[in-house]
């Protein structure tokens, strides 16, 4: 039986792991935060350690004093500061005596220098698996899941995920803006599956570098199709070209302008075009041979038409 500390699990992916654990799991689970909860720490069952992601030598402290040895990062790493924070608890669990294994913030695909380019933010991404390839008292395991599917049944079907991501298919309003043929396959995984295969996967000996979790696969003219099926409506569809998308552009989506008090316009559209460009790229197609699901046949993940229909079937 594992002592696990999940960082960044009071919210979004981080809590849907730690109710996997809870609920499916024998291990004994700990949820490090920033500030107390009683509330929340009440209604998880969980025990909430405060955690100063600024002192390496404290989080040290807290790791070995609770005998963690699992540490899996669900910290958003967005931006200098919460890359530091998750390279420091790095640090710290190799300083730790107690801890021996190490999941990174990496859920989404399989990073490279080349999407670094183009969005800086997954520098700090990069970063945190540089420095787990230098340590030699951990083991670590990146996993990487796709798009949540999540996004296209908020708000009926259940999330922590707090921004509903308009991306290629605005359900809301029965439009697509297709990247490319859309004939690309991409993977897209619920969060609440991503939590039950980390759960199962966490106690496991002999941790691959690099495992996926392929809740479905589909082509985004496929994804549509079942859409449209599902509304029983015929959506407007538009394909946007390479070349529109290298130029950071995509198709405004009705739902989008609804996005821009958090994200403005022509931040959203470099992000839209970014991801989409990747999608047609073939990056969002991952690999069935390193997949959890190969290794946990068990457990059956919710399909894209699972989710549309409990999203959006009158």
């Amino acid at each position: 039986m594992a002592i696990i500390a999940v960082a960044g699990g009071t919210g979004q992916l981080g809590r849907a792991i730690v109710e996997a654990l809870r609920d499916t799991t024998s291990h004994s689970v700990y949820v490090l935060t920033r500030k107390a909860d009683d509330d929340l720490a009440k209604e998880l069952g969980i025990p909430l350690l405060l955690a100063d992601y600024s002192n390496v030598e404290s989080l040290t402290s807290l790791l070995q004093s609770n005998s963690i040895d699992t540490v899996i990062s669900a910290v958003s790493v967005m931006d200098d500061t919460t890359s530091t924070a998750q390279l420091n608890l790095i640090e710290a669990a190799e300083k730790s005596s107690s801890t021996k294994r190490f999941i990174p913030s990496e859920f989404g695909l399989p990073y490279t220098q080349e999407h670094a380019a183009l969005f800086p933010t997954i520098k700090g991404k990069l970063a945190a698996a540089q420095k787990l390839q230098s340590t030699t008292t951990l083991e670590y395991s990146f996993i990487s899941n796709g798009i949540f599917l999540d996004y296209y049944g908020m708000p009926k079907v259940k999330s922590y995920l707090q921004q509903s991501l308009v991306l290629v298919v605005d359900m809301a309003h029965n439009t697509a803006a297709i990247p490319g043929s859309g004939d690309v396959p991409v993977v897209f995984t619920y969060t609440f599956d991503v939590a039950r295969f980390v759960a199962a996967f966490v106690g496991t000996p002999d941790w691959p570098e690099r495992s996926t979790i392929i809740g479905d696969k589909k082509t985004w003219n496929e994804f549509v199709a079942i859409a449209e099926e599902v509304k029983g409506v015929k959506f407007n569809i538009i394909h946007d070209s390479e070349e529109k998308l290298k130029t950071f552009q995509t198709t405004e989506l009705p739902s989008h302008p609804s996005i821009y008090p958090a994200f403005p316009k022509e931040q959203l559209q470099y992000i839209l075009a970014t991801f989409a460009r990747w999608s047609n790229a073939g990056d969002m197609n991952l690999s069935e041979e390193e997949s959890l699901n190969r290794r946990f046949p068990e457990i059956q993940p919710r399909s894209v038409r699972d989710v549309l229909e409990e999203g959006w079937k009158v």
